[in-house]
């Protein structure tokens, strides 16, 4: 099928390899423009743009989809359907009606349970014991499409927003795939309405959230690290400095908030329920470090306390 591909991030990659892998015609890739990133604020490509290139696809990088010109581009691609990954833009109504079949959404999230920004980070901090990916229709609301099909993904203990994002983009890419298969046999994809009732919002994450309270109880705390792994990474005060933690576990038992009891098989710290396992942490202008080499690097020894900012 003639398919432009909407998508900017590493998410969307895997998702284009395998329409392209498919056999279908990639008539254009629309992605954002590019942005300055690194130290020299040099403008960067998106992982999309880049998978096209390789591929020598037709690429479009408007600033908005509400312009006339760029509206009048998307209609001459001429296009049998629309998928959207990750793309980053209002989609205004008049361009989701341009492909003949429509457009389909690759969301990280069972839905109706977590539509909005930030679905695999808050799917983690609310302690679901399972999240997945929902292939469905794109419409002017946000993420309240009809649903053509799901994936599920357990959420271990260990999942950190990186690992579920992977597992997830992977398993997007394979549905949409199959969804795409089943709409050029049939010409329609049969779709479920969502249950209005069981919405909930992952709303768009604010920096202040990566402050560990150590009066919390270690099992929030480990999400929270868990969710916040890699951005914005959940943060605590260790000998008046911002230490940034990348992984952590809760344990069993029991010591002060914040209180170092131990050091042998990783940080052992004391929470308001319970005992918190870090194993991997970072000082400021450091490395990414497990924790036997910060313990050695930063002398920390039983006794110490990690703080609230």
């Amino acid at each position: 099928m003639k398919i432009i591909f909407a998508g900017t991030p590493e998410f969307a990659v895997p998702a284009l390899a395998a329409l392209i892998n498919a056999g279908h015609e990639i008539v254009m890739v629309l992605t954002q423009p590019d942005r300055p990133a690194g130290r020299g604020m040099k403008l960067k490509a998106s992982p999309v743009k880049l998978l096209a290139k390789q591929h020598q696809l037709p690429i479009f990088q408007p600033d908005t989809l509400k312009a006339e010109i760029a509206q009048q581009e998307i209609a001459g691609a001429n296009a049998d359907v629309m998928i959207v990954a990750a793309y980053g833009l209002i989609i205004p109504t008049i361009v989701l009606n341009m492909p003949r079949h429509g457009c389909y959404n690759i969301h990280a999230s069972l839905l109706p349970r977590w539509r909005g920004a930030a679905p695999i980070h808050r799917s983690i901090l609310a302690g679901d014991s399972e999240t997945g990916v929902t292939i469905m229709e794109v419409v002017p609301a946000l993420d309240a499409g009809a649903m053509v099909s799901k994936g599920i993904v357990p959420i271990k203990e260990t999942d950190t927003t990186q690992s579920l994002h992977d597992a997830l983009s992977d398993i997007g890419a394979t549905l949409m795939v199959e969804a795409m298969a089943k709409l050029q046999e049939t010409g329609a994809l049969p779709a479920i309405p969502q249950d209005e009732s069981l919405v909930t919002y992952a709303h768009k994450l604010e920096k202040a959230e990566a402050s560990i309270d150590w009066t919390k109880r270690a099992v929030e705390i480990s999400r929270q690290v868990r969710a916040f792994n890699p951005f914005p990474v959940a943060q605590s005060i260790l000998k008046d400095e911002v230490c940034r933690i990348w992984m952590a576990v809760a344990k069993p038992g029991k010591a002060k908030p914040g209180e170092v009891v131990g050091i042998q098989d990783g940080i052992l710290v004391g929470t308001g329920e319970g005992l918190l396992l870090i194993s991997e942490l970072q000082a400021p202008g450091g490395k990414r470090l497990n924790a036997q080499a910060f313990v050695q690097g930063h002398h920390l020894k039983v006794g110490d306390y990690f703080t609230a900012e």
